[in-house]
């Protein structure tokens, strides 16, 4: 007989009821939950969520500065932002880019240079920046884009402000040139101390690299403004909500004279060299030379890679700032500073004499310095000596004085310092010494090497900058400006000058003004004298003083002779010359160091003629 199963109704009931409770609690709790979560994000997370969602339909643009221009002396405009049209590509917009660039070079003309800049910049850029792939377009390429816009995603015409450096390789080793913030650069941005030093460069994409632009460049560059702009879900701009404009960079008025600096760079022609003027009255640079030049528009938007290397492998180094970077021997024209030691420190007098014979020996030594004129000067004082430029005299006047007191008087000059001019990249030059030679060469210091340095020649080294600020020195009769660049700065639109750093000046001991007088007599016969070394640029309407230099590239052995039309052009002496005038009341100091020029009278004074000319009469000579 089958089994018969009951159910258990009383048991089934009290599961079911379990069940139900469980149920219901589960229900309840995951209500509390979904309660609280909403109360947490209507009251207390309702701030944040708001800023959120604001966020989404309300954006925060930069507003770049506009760049602060920069004057000469005169009001003439050295650098200036020039509004253009770029075409620029956001790759992330862009489908295809490789199509996109075919399609564009049939509307507009886009060479390999362009494309190779273009290349370059988006490796170092993001893929949602904007990038130029073309930059001052004209007019009709303008109009010929805006009509086949549609055709190109991701692809825009730009309208901007472009530095622009109106006289070009002229003023380009003084001014320097903006460009792109690279890697670099916006690291150390980034790592500003304070946020509004960081939040500052905000939608700038240009920086000073170097000379003024660098220097300055916090006065230049000025403070970015900020506009808030509602967009729709596409991004674009619906209206402006708040604007706050941009302070603009403060504009820079320099020493420098613009038409100086144009007869400097003439007067060159072909050879390579520098140039320097200052104002013994003030420090102001008057001109700064360095020839050959570059053209600094090149680097704004990014200079092509082959144009780039062939200035960086060009024989000329035109990118080499020689008026600051050059160390060169200064050769006879530190014999006036060394005249001047013998006669401060009581060395020798006015009337002292030394007989040249040709040469020059060491007691107890055979070896022969030679003078520069083989046949010898015969009897000499220190007004002949300077006048003829005699070796002989000054290798005698270097051994009493000693290397020690040599160095020391030097140094009161700014020999082997950093003059502390306002522009990047001065370097400091070599005045020799002891300690120096301990140092660097581990050897001792030997009587002959003093002889050598007493006429400018062996480990002693100056920059164009440094001689004409030592000569600048003598002129002002032993008063030491640190030289400066940029005269005044002033606000946009405002006339009161901002105030600068003072520059230092410093005031060199005269034990006895008379002996100052004696030397500047003598360079003066330099120019005037029957026998002097730089007779070719003597003026009747001012006197000049001067001192011609010439510095070996290298050196010729005991046994002999050097002739300038047998040597290789690279290998022939750097002609030089230092100057100022007029004598009674100085206006301006001059050094001009001509590479492989050969004779500082011939090669370099008449450059520095043509200057000294130009800035007291207003006319090329």
């Amino acid at each position: 007989m089958p089994q018969v199963t009951l159910k258990d109704y009383l048991r089934e009931s009290r599961l079911f009821r379990l069940r139900a409770i469980i149920a219901a609690l589960g229900m309840m709790l995951l209500l509390l939950a979904l309660i609280l979560r909403l109360t947490k994000l209507q009251f207390v997370d309702h701030q944040h969520f708001t800023t959120l969602s604001q966020d989404n339909r309300v954006k925060v643009q930069p507003l770049p500065p506009t760049r602060g221009l920069i004057y000469d002396r005169n009001g003439q405009i050295l650098a200036q932002n020039l509004p253009t049209h770029s075409l620029e590509i956001t790759p992330e917009r862009v489908p295809d880019l490789k199509q996109t660039l075919e399609a564009l070079g049939k509307i507009i003309t886009i060479g390999e240079k362009d494309l190779k800049r273009f290349e370059n910049l988006r490796r170092q850029r993001r893929r949602f920046d904007s990038i130029p792939i073309r930059v001052r377009l004209n007019e009709i390429e303008v109009a010929r884009f805006a009509v086949n816009r549609h055709r190109f995603p991701g692809v825009d015409i730009q309208a901007k402000l472009l530095r622009d450096y109106p006289l070009g390789e002229q003023t380009a080793h003084v001014l320097g040139y903006v460009a792109r913030i690279n890697v670099e650069e916006l690291k150390k941005i980034d790592e500003s101390e304070t946020e509004s030093e960081r939040s500052n460069y905000s939608g700038t994409t240009h920086i000073g690299k170097v000379g003024v632009e660098k220097t300055y460049e916090k006065a230049l560059h000025g403070k970015v403004g900020l506009q808030q702009v509602e967009v729709n879900a596409l991004g674009r701009v619906i209206r402006v909500l708040e604007n706050q404009p941009p302070v603009p960079g403060q504009d820079l008025y320099l020493s420098l004279d613009a038409e100086l600096q144009k007869v400097a760079m003439s007067a060159f022609g072909d050879y390579t060299g520098a140039a320097v003027a200052i104002d013994p009255q003030t420090g102001g640079l008057l001109a700064l030379v360095s020839n050959p030049g570059f053209d600094p528009n090149q680097f704004v938007e990014g200079i092509a890679f082959a144009d780039y290397k062939a200035l960086q492998t060009s024989a000329d180094k035109p990118l080499y700032n020689r008026a600051l970077k050059g160390q060169y021997p200064p050769g006879s024209t530190v014999k006036p500073f060394i005249g001047l030691a013998g006669l401060e420190t009581e060395t020798i007098g006015t009337t002292h004499k030394k007989f040249c014979p040709g040469f020059y020996q060491l007691p107890g030594y055979k070896h022969r310095y030679r003078d520069w004129k083989k046949t010898g000067h015969g009897p000499m004082d220190l007004r002949d000596a300077i006048t003829q430029s005699c070796d002989v005299f000054y290798y005698d006047l270097a051994h009493q004085l000693g290397i020690d007191r040599l160095n020391g008087f030097l140094t009161e000059f700014g020999f082997g310092a950093k003059t502390g001019v306002d522009i990047t990249g001065e370097r400091r030059g070599l005045l020799p010494s002891r300690e120096w030679k301990k140092r660097a060469r581990r050897k001792p210091w030997y009587p002959g090497e003093t002889l050598i340095t007493g006429i400018g020649q062996g480990y002693f080294l100056t920059t164009p900058l440094q001689l004409a600020h030592a000569t600048a020195t003598l002129a002002a009769g032993g008063v030491r400006r640190e030289p400066r660049v940029v005269k005044v700065v002033r606000s946009s639109g405002q006339t009161t000058p901002m105030p600068l750093e003072p520059a230092k000046i410093e005031y060199l001991t005269q034990h006895n003004p008379a002996n100052w007088d004696v030397v500047v007599e003598a360079m003066i016969q330099v120019i005037e004298g029957a026998r002097g070394t730089a007779k070719r640029i003597r003026s009747d309407k001012y006197r000049i003083a001067g001192k011609t230099g010439t510095a070996q590239v290298f050196t010729v052995k005991q046994d002999e002779k050097y002739d300038e039309d047998k040597v290789e052009e690279k290998l022939r002496d750097h002609a030089l010359f230092v100057a100022f005038a007029p004598v009674e009341k100085p206006q301006i100091a001059v050094a001009v160091i001509v590479e492989n020029g050969g004779h500082g009278g011939s090669v370099a004074a008449p450059i520095a003629g043509k200057l000294i000319e130009y800035h007291l009469s207003g006319r090329e000579p």
